[in-house]
This record gives structure tokens, C-alpha cells and sequence, in this order.
């Protein structure tokens, strides 16, 4: 029955995110939704690891979106997929830790510009869970 009640929560998240779709006329609809959600995963949880470190409280509120995009990643996700969306997330992890790295490490030059990729990549994926 597990699975079941899982399946209902990830169709009635995919609900919810269906109606800030519709109303965006301008979003930029991803082409492979798939990829787009395991992207957003691992970014997440790279924000989440970061945010450790730096502001607790708010890891808690990253976990929380996180695992309301894995739960729609894995409503939707083909079966026999998992190893290649998994590199996905792990791929996309990597990259978002490197950028937060030179948010906190790098030069002066390079933090304010890394600090707004950041924002503006996470910003991308909290606009498909409001």
C-alpha cells in the first residue's frame, strides 16, 4: 500500500505544479522535464550540503524542496532510468558545490557573480514548485 499512496502524492504534486505552468506563458518550459527534475535534485542537495555550513535552519527548508522535486523525479522517471538520472543529480550536484565553493573561497571578483549564478539556478527550479 506504500507504494500506492506514494504514486498519489506524486500525481497530486505533479497537479500542483501543473497550474504554475499554465499561468507562466513566458516560463521556459524544460524540454526533457526528466532531466530538468534530477538537475534540480542535485543542485538542491548540493544547496542543502552548503547551507549546512552556513545557515542550518534553511538546509531544512532546501531538504524539504528537495524531496518534493525527487518525489515528482520519481513519478516520472522511466523505469530502468535510474543509473542514468542518478548521474544526472550527481552531475549536476558537483557543479552547484563548485559554484558555491567560490561563493565562500573564491576571489572577491568571482563571489558576487558565482553568488548570482547560484541563486539564479535554484530560482529556476523553485519557480515549477510555487
Amino acid at each position: 500500500m506504500g507504494g500506492f499512496r506514494k504514486y498519489l502524492r506524486a500525481v497530486a504534486l505533479l497537479c500542483a505544479l501543473a497550474a504554475p505552468l499554465a499561468a507562466r506563458a513566458d516560463a521556459d518550459i524544460p524540454d526533457d522535464p526528466v532531466h530538468f527534475f534530477a538537475t534540480c535534485a542535485g543542485r538542491m542537495s548540493a544547496l542543502m550540503e552548503h547551507q549546512w555550513i552556513v545557515d542550518g535552519p534553511a538546509s531544512e527548508v532546501t531538504k524539504a524542496r528537495r524531496d518534493a522535486v525527487v518525489e515528482v523525479l520519481e513519478a516520472m522517471m522511466p523505469r530502468g532510468d535510474g543509473a542514468r538520472v542518478m548521474g544526472w543529480r550527481v552531475e549536476a550536484k558537483a557543479a552547484h558545490a563548485a559554484l558555491l565553493g567560490q561563493v565562500r573561497h573564491g576571489p572577491e571578483a568571482v563571489r558576487a557573480r558565482a553568488e548570482r549564478r547560484a541563486l539564479a539556478l535554484i530560482a529556476e527550479c523553485e519557480a515549477f514548485l510555487s
